[in-house]
């Protein structure tokens, strides 16, 4: 679930409600659809990402006929997980991890997906479309540029000589 969310910026009700259909592995995308937006986007999936979900898939999920993707590994095993127990599992392996954030939420991987996505050079256009945001002024928030990096790939000025 972590790996879904810091590499692609899923929301934990997205996580929550992928499906086993939801991954074409062939093509190497993920649907994501039951979302804040309500219709359906096709992610690239990432080497890693893919990766840990099939070794969830063949060594973590519990034995159930439900086509979610994530279920509950307490009674009632094999049941489809709620956008609140994804938060409560990133909570709890942001403290096995002992990792400290401002905010605890799992929400903060999808700025982390974000600020990853900014400094591996996408532009903003290409964040807000993986984030599935209509507006790039909310992408901003997510992103939160990394100043040094970004002036080592600005232009300068034309009218400026150095």
């Amino acid at each position: 679930m972590v790996s879904s969310m810091a590499g692609l910026g899923l929301r934990a009700g997205e996580v929550a409600a992928l499906l086993l259909d939801d991954v074409d592995w062939r093509a190497g995308t993920l649907r994501v659809g039951r979302g804040k937006e309500r219709r359906a986007s096709f992610l690239p999936l990432p080497t890693r990402v893919g990766r840990a979900l099939v070794g969830y898939l063949r060594h973590g999920r519990p034995q159930t006929d439900d086509r979610h993707m994530f279920v509950r590994h307490q009674l009632p095993v094999g049941q489809p997980l709620s956008s609140a127990a994804v938060t409560a599992a990133v909570r709890l392996a942001f403290t096995r991890a002992r990792l400290t954030f401002p905010f605890k939420g799992a929400h903060v991987l999808r700025h982390t997906a974000a600020t990853r996505m900014v400094r591996a050079g996408a532009s903003l256009k290409q964040v807000a479309d993986v984030l599935r945001h209509r507006s790039l002024e909310t992408t901003q928030i997510y992103a939160k540029l990394d100043l040094a990096t970004l002036a080592e790939v600005a232009l300068p000025w034309p009218e400026v000589r150095s």
